[in-house]
């Protein structure tokens, strides 16, 4: 279903001029006259795969804007408008022009003479960047797998456009079920493990194992009958139901190894692997477990302590790949010792927290003096978040107006990456449309107004229905 913005509306809104009679100026380019394409889509000859689909993408959407159909030329196309795509091609307008610093996500969409340059980091910042432009100067949409916005205009001249952007989070997943759509992620740049992000929508983290690992790296069934020791010790008994690893077991922790590097070894796209604790308690307290997370202050200092060594002995072998283990439950607080190794992923759950207020609020102080305490010591502090009502998905959960300033809060304490945990089993889900955009959009860029964010998924999605869902929403939400 694609909804459709007036002409006027694009003329107020974007930085388009759509026939409107201006003269041209030097930086200045015509994209489309009458239904007629005055541009050429120019990608360099070896562009890679994400970028060619960027021109796809491009040439598609300009088509249904304008309704004039764009070739995509291998360049250089002198003579022409060009609307270049991909860091190759950008350099027929500005041959100094560099991806330095812009890392895998970061976009340019610039204006040079009479060219307009979308290029970016590889692999994904080209694509980002032709959404961007897409989204900022044409007015395009993605609310939903189902759901666009595409403006109708036959005249798109644009102008002045000088735009560098670098995600401040590396990481971005909001877990919701339609988020789950490749299309639907790409476009709204996240790049998490769970949507189907091929090659030509550039790719995604891959994890090896995702989380909760420990069971999954050393299974029960096959080792807990010789080996109990290997498994936690509660209460005086050695036990692998609902429980942990002996941390400090040595033969324990080299078979661990020896699976972990046979996982990697077959995926090796993966750039994470999770050695991660079961989801409950039960962690061990044997003697030695019990010492060393006595003197930590946290059983998290044990963690560390295993996790350091893991990613210490992997790293030769699999040097691109990092560790990534949970602060959660009864590892939550940070240990007074041990540091995560650079090689080391930190996620930190709020799943404790109070979701109706802020982070900030008085009554998460706990988790807030946790995460002050993990951005001192980690430098890839990742956040495990929860966004739903996960007894009853479909029930009002009112933490909208939290969604803006948690994301804001987990930036300015350093976090890298983000995972929205939400109804990632249906669709049927309160406003679960509206939750996995506005995270998306504040996960691209934190210092974005959550409710202006939610006002504009309001208008653009639900239309004349809008006045009354907002007022639903603030009737639950002023409610608490």
């Amino acid at each position: 279903m694609l909804r459709k913005s007036t002409l006027g509306l694009l003329c107020i809104t974007v930085s388009v001029v759509a026939g409107c009679g201006q003269a041209v100026a030097n930086n200045t380019i015509t994209i489309a006259r009458n239904g007629t394409a005055e541009a050429v889509i120019v990608v360099a000859a070896d562009a890679s795969e994400p970028e060619r689909h960027a021109a796809d993408e491009l040439a598609g959407f300009l088509r249904q804007i304008t309704g004039a159909s764009f070739k995509i030329v291998p360049g250089p196309a002198e003579g022409s408008s060009r609307l270049l795509v991909g860091p190759g091609a950008a350099k027929l307008a500005q041959p100094d022009f560099s991806t330095d610093a812009l890392g895998a996500d970061g976009i340019v969409v610039r204006n040079v003479g009479g060219d307009l340059i979308l290029a970016g980091g590889h692999p994904r910042g080209t694509l980002y960047a032709v959404y961007t432009f897409l989204e900022d100067n044409l007015g395009c949409r993605w609310w939903s797998s189902k759901v666009s916005t595409i403006p109708r205009t036959p005249t798109v001249i644009v102008e002045n456009l000088d735009t560098r952007y670098v995600p401040v989070l590396e990481y971005r997943e909001p877990y919701w079920f339609d988020a789950f759509d490749a299309d639907w992620a790409v476009r709204n740049k996240c790049n998490g493990q769970r949507p189907a992000l091929d090659a030509k929508r550039g790719g995604k983290h891959i994890y090896e194992g995702f989380v909760h690992t420990f069971n999954r790296l050393i299974p029960p069934d096959k080792y807990f009958k010789d080996h109990p020791e290997w498994f936690s010790e509660i209460k005086g008994k050695r036990t692998s139901n609902r429980a942990q690893l002996c941390l400090t077991n040595e033969q324990m922790y080299q078979e661990l190894l020896k699976n972990l590097k046979a996982q990697l070894r077959n995926n090796p796209a993966a750039t994470i692997a999770s050695v991660s604790q079961n989801d409950w308690h039960g962690n061990c307290q044997c003697s030695k477990c019990a010492a060393i997370e006595k003197a930590e202050g946290s059983p998290a200092g044990l963690m560390l302590r295993f996790v350091n060594a893991v990613a210490e002995d992997i790293e030769d072998e699999f040097p691109n790949v990092a560790i990534s283990t949970l602060a959660y439950q009864y590892t939550r607080k940070p240990p007074r010792i041990t540091k995560p190794r650079h090689n080391v992923i930190v996620r930190l759950c709020s799943i404790e927290c109070s979701f109706s207020k802020p982070l900030s609020d008085e009554r998460n102080k706990e988790f807030r003096d946790d995460i002050v305490g993990w951005s001192k010591i980690c430098d890839r502090l990742y956040i495990w978040d929860y966004t739903t009502n996960f007894r009853h998905h479909i029930m009002p959960h009112p933490n909208l107006r939290v969604l803006g300033p948690n994301v804001k809060f987990f930036v300015d304490h350093g976090v890298k990456g983000i995972f929205e945990q939400g109804a990632y089993t249906t669709n049927g889900a309160e406003m679960a449309e509206l939750r996995a955009w506005v995270l998306a959009r504040l996960l691209w860029n934190p210092s974005r107004d959550g409710r202006e964010l939610i006002d504009e998924f309001i208008a653009g999605y639900y239309g004349p229905a809008g006045p009354h869902v907002k007022k639903y929403l603030e009737t639950t939400h002023d409610a608490v």
